[in-house]
């Protein structure tokens, strides 16, 4: 098969039928997952601080460290948020924070170190590329130090988290403090190569173009021929609310359920290298979530047992383990229960 050129991503993203595009993005899900298992993993958002010196306009959740509601939480706090999780199944937690401007890379060992021995069933799923980027600088150490380092105390795998888009022009626009596209792009590689797997992601809906939602695309299939280190790709839409975003731009349209899914579409058979593709119900809300199934994911993600960082932009959405898998059930489809690396746990 082909591998599909950039001008005919633009071409179905702004021409093609929504239900045509649903069937083409049906059919390849299909090939990779023939026998129609949907996953999703039980796991907890700990953001372990708001402390955040790099004022990404599009992000409610930050606080500076002069703030009265500012924090980093004790080890101690942590692992009580650990221990609940652990009580209901779960089997991860999505571990970020903001990028504190004084934590350094001893820290970050220890605290790594100190959840993977006293919870060993745990994976710890941690610290997106700005974090590891700032820990080099702070720290004066090279991105595959930082890694293997973190490896070295327990720690396998990092989300996706700070790519926006893949775009220099639009990252000078919504968040110029952030490292750019190509040290994204070079943290993720830095991690493959020291055997740590990763997640790609997208937030869509500010000031990109259809051409740079492709370039980035393009980033993250180059990087995935190059390292095969991406375990998923995970997008979702810009929500506005509390950000100084929407106050720079007030008219800045919302994105509709209709451009997610058709988005998420075209993207599932432009990654042609990416088996797994989540699910955003987090910011669409459960029914688009589901719909998202029949338009190539394959994965609900997590049901987030603790989520700070889209519901301080006015967004909150809840869905437990039960209401996971009938949602999965109602297309016919297999409901299962992975972990960090996409194994099968449970079957229902």
């Amino acid at each position: 098969m082909a591998r599909m050129t950039n001008a005919e991503a633009l071409d179905l993203i702004q021409n093609a039928d929504l239900h045509e595009l649903g069937r083409m993005a049906s059919e390849r899900k299909l090939e990779l997952h023939p026998k129609k298992i949907t996953t999703f993993v039980v796991d907890r958002n700990i953001n372990y601080t708001n402390v955040c010196w790099v004022d990404c306009k599009f992000c409610a959740f930050y606080r500076h460290a002069k703030e009265e509601d500012a924090y980093v939480l004790s080890f101690e706090h942590i692992g009580s948020k650990i221990e609940e999780l652990i009580a209901i199944g779960g089997t991860q937690i999505l571990f970020q924070g903001g990028v504190h401007p004084k934590l350094k890379i001893a820290w970050y060992e220890e605290l790594v170190e100190w959840i993977a021995t006293n919870y060993p069933t745990i994976d710890i799923h941690g610290f997106s590329a700005i974090e590891i980027d700032y820990i080099a600088k702070i720290s004066k150490i090279s991105y595959s130090e930082v890694l293997q380092r973190l490896k070295d105390k327990g720690m396998f795998s990092i989300p996706g988290a700070g790519a926006e888009i893949l775009s220099d022009r639009v990252r000078d626009i919504i968040a110029p403090k952030k490292l750019n596209s190509e040290d994204w792009i070079e943290v993720h590689r830095q991690a493959h190569k020291v055997g740590m797997k990763s997640t790609a992601t997208m937030m869509f809906g500010t000031v990109e173009t259809d051409e740079e939602i492709i370039e980035h695309w393009e980033m993250i299939r180059d990087l995935q021929d190059e390292t095969g280190g991406f375990r998923a790709y995970i997008m979702w839409s810009f929500q506005s609310a509390h950000t100084q975003l929407i106050k720079e731009i007030p008219d800045m349209k919302k994105q509709s359920s209709n451009r997610y899914l058709r988005l998420l579409a075209v993207s599932r058979l432009y990654l042609d290298n990416f088996k797994n593709i989540q699910s955003s119900w987090v910011t669409q809300g459960s029914y688009v979530g589901q719909l998202a199934l029949k338009f190539g994911a394959n994965d609900l993600g997590s049901t987030m047992m603790e989520e700070n960082v889209v519901s301080a932009a006015g967004v909150t959405n809840e869905m437990n383990q039960e209401e996971m898998i009938k949602l999965i059930q109602d297309i016919d489809e297999y409901p299962a229960k992975r972990d960090t690396a996409y194994n099968i746990l449970e079957r229902f």
